[in-house]
């Protein structure tokens, strides 16, 4: 028997079309999502405890990125200065939809603003801390005050003034972070957008 394939392609042919249709649909719709309103992200590991543990979700929007920057005391998703992400179009289809998407990224809190003095030292009682322009930050979302990764000449523990359009990011968990301590400064273009609110597990559901 003969399979006459143009025959076959024209009954197909408006299921086919239906099916693309719907694929570039859902594609653009991802896109605009991810790119205009937010994310869903897990936490990796523990170097935000105890507001962040490992295996929480989260939701991260990026609406507010188009008419303001980040503030201090927010937590933030952004690839570390360190990482070269590439701009091929399949790279920036990958990071557009989250489709496969390996790219480094971190989370942790807005500590040190654009023109800010800042330095990270232990108090005469031991406790270390964040001092901005030589005031002592209250931070009471860090997770211990004694156990911190003492400063060395190699990391970024100042005093330092930071530049424009750049930031200073800490994990609240000071004792186990790879933060600005360590890579310095964040370039604001940086950013991805601000952690907003914890929904997984529903036992820890909370706004960030």
């Amino acid at each position: 028997m003969k399979v006459n394939f143009k025959d076959l392609y024209e009954k197909i042919k408006p299921a086919l079309k239906e099916t693309v249709e719907t694929v570039v649909f859902v594609i653009v719709m991802v896109i605009i999502i991810r790119f205009f309103i937010g994310e869903i992200r897990w936490i990796p590991s523990g170097s935000m405890k105890p507001t962040l543990i490992e295996g929480d979700r989260i939701f991260v929007e990026r609406f507010s990125r188009f008419y303001s920057t980040p503030k201090r005391g927010d937590v933030m998703v952004f690839y570390p200065p360190f990482y070269e992400l590439k701009y091929s179009p399949i790279k920036v289809f990958q990071r557009l939809t989250g489709f496969f998407c390996k790219d480094i990224a971190y989370i942790k809190r807005v500590i040190g603003m654009p023109g800010d003095k800042l330095e990270v030292k232990k108090d005469s009682d031991g406790k270390y801390g964040v001092y901005i322009n030589d005031k002592k930050l209250d931070e009471p979302y860090v997770m211990s005050e004694e156990d911190y990764i003492p400063c060395s000449d190699r990391m970024y523990c100042g005093p330092l003034i930071i530049p424009e359009h750049n930031y200073f990011m800490m994990g609240d968990n000071r004792g186990n972070s790879q933060d600005s301590r360590f890579w310095g400064f964040l370039p604001e273009d940086r950013f991805i957008g601000r952690a907003v609110f914890l929904f997984w597990p529903v036992w820890r559901t909370k706004g960030l």
